[in-house]
């Protein structure tokens, strides 16, 4: 297989360098764009310096606009997210897309652009998060039940979404396999004195503080006993790696919509 020449946007950023280093180590990817917001005073600055790997002979641009690359890896914020993806689309390049937070406007922007690109759309693109996706399809239909649902998820204090989009998803992933709305059965967070849980709502807990990277784990609480299903994660490289993997996957895909199940052949 040829080297892939991969974009990242957001390169000054604790993902974005991430991203690079997790590039450079990897023997056929390339980083041939890296874009930052323009103002920023890193503009110009060659990005293996700033990502802490030494000169890589890519200087950091205000726009995806005049650059050549394969595939482009957005885990900006929503904004230059949408900005960046309607660039790409215009150059009928692959995008992948680790940002959350999207309204229900901004996901159908999205899927419009899947129409003309190849896009993957992953609130978290860990391999173990996808695998945790995974089972819980298999096992919600089995505890749901007798078994009050709970996603619990914490991260760092910089973090601005509530819940998390991973959270989110582990919840839409549990929905859909029980039939229901999410948005109608959600629950996210409780005070005061109130009714009697309700078996069938999935709650949402958000703790926010330090600088954890990201720990999910949805609870499965019956009468007399209790099913944890956690996930958590001590390092961006995590997210990196499972989204260069995705870049690779996505170069060979056709246009269309799809997340890190799609990539690990799990759909």
């Amino acid at each position: 297989m040829s080297a892939l020449n991969l974009a990242i946007t957001g390169v000054t950023g604790r993902m974005g360098r991430t991203l690079v280093q997790a590039i450079h180590a990897t023997e056929d990817m390339i980083l041939s764009c890296a874009v930052q917001r323009p103002g920023s005073s890193l503009i110009g600055a060659d990005a293996g310096e700033v990502a802490g790997i030494g000169s890589v002979g890519i200087p950091i641009e205000e726009s995806l606009s005049e650059s050549d690359f394969d595939v482009l890896i957005d885990f900006t914020l929503i904004d230059p997210c949408l900005a960046n993806l309607e660039i790409a689309r215009e150059k009928k390049k692959p995008v992948v897309i680790g940002t959350t937070g999207f309204s229900a406007e901004q996901k159908k922007i999205i899927s419009d652009a899947a129409l003309d690109i190849p896009v993957i759309l992953a609130p978290n693109t860990s391999v173990g998060i996808t695998l945790c996706l995974h089972l819980l399809k298999q096992m919600a239909p089995i505890l749901a039940d007798e078994s009050d649902i709970e996603i619990i998820e914490t991260h760092h204090r910089h973090k601005v979404d509530s819940p998390s989009g991973t959270a989110v998803r582990l919840g839409e992933v549990i929905a859909d396999s029980l039939g229901r709305d999410l948005d109608q059965c959600a629950i996210y967070g409780r005070e005061g004195i109130g009714e009697p849980r309700d078996r069938e709502t999935i709650g949402f807990s958000t703790v926010r503080g330090g600088d954890v990277v990201g720990d999910h784990t949805v609870l499965f609480a019956s009468e007399g006993e209790r099913i944890e299903l956690t996930h958590k994660a001590s390092s961006r490289m995590t997210f990196a790696k499972g989204a260069v993997r995705a870049a690779r996957w996505l170069a060979e895909q056709p246009a269309g919509l799809y997340d890190m199940q799609d990539v690990l052949g799990l759909n």
